[in-house]
Formats: structure tokens, sequence, C-alpha cells
């Protein structure tokens, strides 16, 4: 089985070659060499030492953005929800009396502005506390410098599947779940509407998928599953951004499926749910996953897309949520919202805030491990991380009752669970059903494991042995 390919960036160069051309350069060189240490030694006589810099005492959020570029609908939500957390953590009292600061910095969805902007705050404030990509590609590029430096990734519902092993990967955190769990899910439901697994032998099941490194993620599961059940799997790639799409639908029109699987980002969703109305396919058999489930997605379509579901890793919409009626009372209410009220419970927004949640309680348990009421250093939080116990009593005393089901870490497990509901546009929102399904971890946690192993052999990587959980 094929598994997506990791490529790391190409190394940042932090040195510069002076090449000296000539003997009366570098005596001159060496001159003004000389003359600069004469003054700073006069000048450490002179001028007052500098202050120590003492650790901040606020724990530093860094906040990976895209609110410019082609991604833009998408990713502003999630950062409005990220922040706006952040801000109620801090006017709940902080954790455990520590405020947090952040700050933002903008991607546009692009790898290389991605780890520009790791390099300049990774070191801000006293120290990253975590980072948050929101982009499988600029996870891709960040995998093998958080382990250098010691800094978490929270990749919730995304980012790269196997690093569900924490064995291997121990500095990634897909919590909530990851994009093989999204395409199993999507499989589940389907079995669900046509009666059952046994019910899908001989059906057409097509994945049209934004053509990058998170379209790919989807293709190892459906493969696995076509085998299982006995359906015909066909995938068609897009190109970024998504808004020729011309082609893919006249194979689809020719071949004629009996699901489409929306696999997009951005412009692609309302690219292709206006491309499907053209040609005369059905919405109800059209299903997204979470990236295709927002409320841009839908675009201007309103009615015209009504019947739309998407497969939502856990958060949906959630606009009647404890969470949000006490960002509305505690951040809008005073003028201090990030983005617009109106996105404030949708479900980008909601991913923001849940992203912005794991966060903070990864701090939280750590500080329970080695000091409350202290500023934690990345490699204390990886530790909360590997340990975060979300019951539903958590869960309710945060305000995310009816949002998330219970999430339970460990060294080994770094996803903590996969859960999703189906929400569907019933012409003016989204609804979201009661019933959950969870990803298959039969068939998924061989596929993870075989994965990380690959990536491990690869990369020269021994797993973590017990003691270095505990330590």
């Amino acid at each position: 089985m094929a598994f997506p390919a990791l490529k790391a960036p190409a190394p940042l160069e932090h040195a510069i070659d002076v090449h000296i051309p000539n003997e009366e350069t570098t005596l001159t060189f060496r001159s003004l060499a000389a003359s600069a240490a004469i003054f700073a030694a006069v000048a450490a006589t002179t001028l007052p030492a500098p202050a120590v810099h003492a650790q901040s005492a606020e724990q530093f959020f860094p906040v990976l953005v895209f609110r410019t570029g082609p991604y833009a609908p998408n990713g502003a939500p999630w950062a409005d929800g990220y922040v706006d957390y952040l801000k109620l953590v801090n006017a709940r009292g902080g954790i455990n009396g520590v405020k947090l600061g952040f700050e933002e910095c903008e991607t546009a969805y692009a790898t290389d502005r991605g780890v520009e902007c790791y390099e300049r705050l990774k070191g801000k404030n006293g120290g990253a506390t975590v980072f948050q990509p929101l982009s499988t590609g600029i996870t891709f590029a960040l995998t093998e410098k958080a382990p250098i430096d010691r800094i978490p990734l929270i990749t919730a519902g995304y980012g790269l599947s196997e690093a569900a092993d924490g064995g291997v990967f121990g500095w990634n955190f897909p919590v909530t779940g990851v994009h093989w769990a999204s395409a199993d899910m999507q499989v589940q439901y389907i079995a669900q509407r046509e009666g059952g697994f046994d019910r899908l032998k001989g059906k057409k099941i097509t994945l049209l998928y934004h053509d990058s490194p998170y379209g790919k993620e989807a293709i190892p599961v459906l493969e696995a599953r076509a085998a299982m059940h006995g359906f015909q799997f066909n995938a068609i790639p897009v190109t970024h951004p998504g808004v020729e799409q011309k082609s893919a639908w006249l194979q689809i029109r020719q071949n004629r499926p009996d699901y489409v699987l929306l696999w997009g980002w951005g412009v692609m969703n309302p690219t292709a749910l206006k491309e499907a109305q053209a040609t005369g396919f059905s919405r109800e058999k059209i299903i997204g996953h979470w990236p295709s489930g927002g409320e841009p997605d839908i675009g201007d379509l309103g009615n015209a897309a009504k019947g739309y579901s998407a497969v939502v890793l856990q958060p949906a919409a959630a606009q009647g949520s404890k969470v949000v009626e006490e960002i509305l009372s505690r951040v809008h209410a005073k003028g201090q919202g990030t983005g617009p009220r109106e996105s404030v419970g949708q479900m980008l927004y909601m991913r923001g805030v849940v992203s912005a949640m794991i966060g903070v309680e990864g701090v939280r348990r750590a500080q329970e491990r080695f000091g409350k009421g202290k500023v934690m250093t990345g490699e204390q939080v990886r530790w909360g991380l590997e340990n975060l116990a979300l019951d539903q009593a958590a869960l309710d005393r945060l305000g995310f009752a009816d949002v998330l089901r219970p999430i339970q870490t460990s060294c080994v497990d770094h996803m903590g669970g996969a859960w999703g509901r189906v929400q569907t546009w019933d012409g003016a929102r989204w609804v979201a059903s009661g019933t959950w399904f969870q990803a298959d971890e039969q068939l998924l946690k061989p596929m993870i494991r075989s994965g990380a192993d690959k990536y491990a052999a690869a990369k020269k990587i021994e797993r973590r042995s017990a003691q270095a959980c505990q330590d």
C-alpha cells in the first residue's frame, strides 16, 4: 500500500561565506574588527549592563494563520476561533493564573511561509508552547524540525495520518482524528445509507481530491475499504486552487459513480458543487468531510446545495454550546472579538476553538506534574499532551458538553480517539446529526503502525521505549 511521501523543506541558511579578495582588504577588515573590539571594551565600562532577559510570565502561543490567499475564507474563521478561545482563557484568569500571550503570523497556506513563521516565532517570548499549522504541507515540513526544537505540533484533524503513532512521532499530536479516520467514516456513512457494508459490492465511489499532500491522504484508506467490500474506487485530482474542474466532472459524468467523496479546500468546494449542479449530478450523492463542510464551502449556492452532506471529525457547528455562549458574553460583548460575531459557533470557527482548547489543556495537564501556576516549556507540554484525560465531566466543565466526545491520549496514541458526525446543508445552515461515527481502529491501527514503521526505517528513528515515555 502506498503512503504519502514526506518531503523535507530545503535547509535554511544561517551563515554567509565572506570572501576576502586580497591582503589590503584583509588588513582593512581586521582593522575594523580591532576598532570594534576596542569600542566594545570601552562601552562595557561606561554604559549600563543590559538587563538579564527573564523568562516570560506568559505562556506564549504562536498562531499560524492564513487570512490572505485563495484559502482565506476557510483559514480566517479557524484563526478567529483559535484566538477568541485564548482570549476567553485569559478572561477566566488564565491557566491556574498564568495568562496567555499570542502572536499571529501569516502563511497564506504556503509551506515556505509556514516554515518562515515557525522559525521566527519558535523562540519568542520565552519559547513557543505549541505550533498548530492548519496545513498538511506545513505539518510535513515541520515534522523533522519539532523534535530538534522540542516543540509539540498539534494537528487536530489533519496532517500526517501515521503521526498518530507516538512511538515514532514523538512530537506530532493529531488529537481528535486524522485524515484516514475521515475517509473511513465517509465509507461507514455510505454503508449506513445503503443498508450495510455488504451492499457496497459493485458500487462506484469516486474521490474528487485537492491535488496536494492533504488530498492524497484519503487514498490508502479508500483503497483498503474497496478491497474489503468490493466497490469500485476511482480517484480524480484537482489542481490547486481548484477553480478549473470541467474535465474532472466530465469524467464523473462518463463514469456515473454512485457517490462522490469531496476532498476539497477553499474555492474548490463551492466550485465542485456548482459543477455538479451544471452536470446534473445529485448533491445528495456528494459527501464531503470537515475541510469541505464549512459555511464558505457552500459559497452563494444557498438552497441549490440543499442535501449536500459532510462527515465532520469533531467538532461540527455548535452555535448553541456553552463555550460559544461564554465567548459571546466574555469576549465579543466586551468588544474584544477577533472576527465577525455571526461566525462564532460555525464549524470552521469551532475547529479553531477546539484546537486552542487542546493546547491549553495540554499546558494545564503539564502543570499538574511540573508546577501549577508556572509557565511550561514545550517539552513539558508534550508530556501534558501525551496524558490528556478529557472525560465527559471535564468537557462539561469547559463548555464542550455537546461539542466533543471524550479524549484520552497516551505515549503511543497521540490521536486520543476519532469520532465524527454527519452534517447536512438544509438550504440555509448546517444541521448536525446526533449520531456519532467512530473510526474503525481494527482497520486504522495496523495502517498507522505500518506507516510509522516505514517512516522510522527511512529516517533511522528508534521507537521510544516505555521508560522514554515515562521520562
